[in-house]
């Protein structure tokens, strides 16, 4: 079969294979020297028998490779990618039971969501995605964590290619577990700075500054962005947040900060812009949050709605644009 029919593209033996292996381990408990099927079967408590099936799949798919000698099954360079510690940090995408798993599975019911404009993920598990990690804590860390593994080269350059210096006083609202905040007040030691998330996310902050040596210049308040928001600050900073929701929650978002920053605050927006996005991310926002990937204009046009006025705008790393914002008159 062509690797490029339709039939091959839509196979779901493979992608669903290397999720299960990365779900359970099999790249590290192989390790270099390899296991056999039986073997790993113990360690993970699954059926040896279909185990096997699944390696045997995976050595196809050029994932693992066979010992034929000694029946042992061990990572090729391509499996390594699904090890905890491989440098790439891909695998909370790949375990099913973490927050970006368990999303992506949420696909398979991607029919509701267009049929119905309602989310997948909603129609899969029940409650919608952040309803499920609130009411999960691992599902919680999982999410933070991966949030981390997504800023790991994000956020230092945005700490450097935005003007930070201008805000003595920064709420990163909706900030998680400080990821982009710390690359911040590091790079710029006479700033201060408060995370607002939810109390585990906001706790994990707290945790995040006290051990970079940060405590004496970060905070982390435990509140939502959907209540007022404390003022006083000379700049809000939405990361990778107004993209997760639908127009409606975005603009009551916006209204927030604005509301907080009034009257000579700015509202900063870092997002991933359709310009430069793809089109899968922007279908993945639709099926899980009804959120999307917008255009700078489009992104324009709904904090204008908000009261708010673009300054200016620029890229503010290699994914995302920043979009500054101050208070209409």
């Amino acid at each position: 079969m062509s690797p490029s029919s339709i039939l091959a593209m839509a196979d779901l033996a493979t992608p669903m294979s290397i999720r299960v292996a990365a779900t359970l381990g099999l790249a590290e408990r192989a390790g270099s020297a390899g296991a056999t099927a039986a073997q790993l079967a113990t360690e993970t408590g699954t059926s040896a028998a279909a185990l096997q099936r699944l390696l045997d799949h995976l050595v196809t798919a050029g994932v693992f490779a066979l010992d034929a000698e000694n029946g042992r099954y061990r990572p090729t360079s391509l499996g390594d990618q699904m090890r905890e510690d491989a440098p790439a940090g891909i695998k909370p995408l790949l375990d099913i039971t973490s927050a970006g798993g368990r999303a992506e599975l949420a696909f398979v019911d991607l029919l509701e969501t267009i049929t119905s404009g309602k989310t997948a993920y909603a129609h899969r598990y029940g409650r919608e995605f952040w309803a499920d990690i609130d009411a999960e804590p691992k599902l919680r860390s999982s999410f933070d964590a991966q949030m981390t593994w997504r800023f790991q080269k994000q956020a230092p350059q945005i700490a450097e290619r935005v003007d930070w210096s201008r805000f003595p006083r920064i709420l990163d609202v909706g900030g998680g577990n400080g990821t982009v905040l710390a690359a911040i007040l590091d790079a710029h030691p006479g700033l201060r700075g408060d995370v607002l998330d939810l109390p585990p996310s906001a706790a994990a902050a707290a945790e995040r500054f006290a051990s970079m040596g940060l405590d004496d210049r970060a905070g982390a308040l435990p509140g939502s962005f959907f209540v007022p928001l404390p003022e006083g600050y000379d700049v809000y900073l939405l990361s990778d947040i107004v993209h997760d929701w639908d127009d409606d929650h975005a603009r009551e978002i916006l209204t927030r900060c604005r509301q907080a920053a009034a009257p000579d605050g700015t509202v900063v927006l870092i997002e991933p812009v359709r310009e430069q996005s793809g089109t899968g991310i922007d279908l993945f926002m639709l099926m899980c949050f009804t959120g999307r990937e917008r255009t700078i204009g489009e992104l324009t046009g709904l904090a204008t709605g908000c009261g708010l006025v673009l300054r200016n705008s620029g890229q503010a790393s290699d994914g995302r644009m920043a979009l500054e914002f101050t208070v209409a008159a």
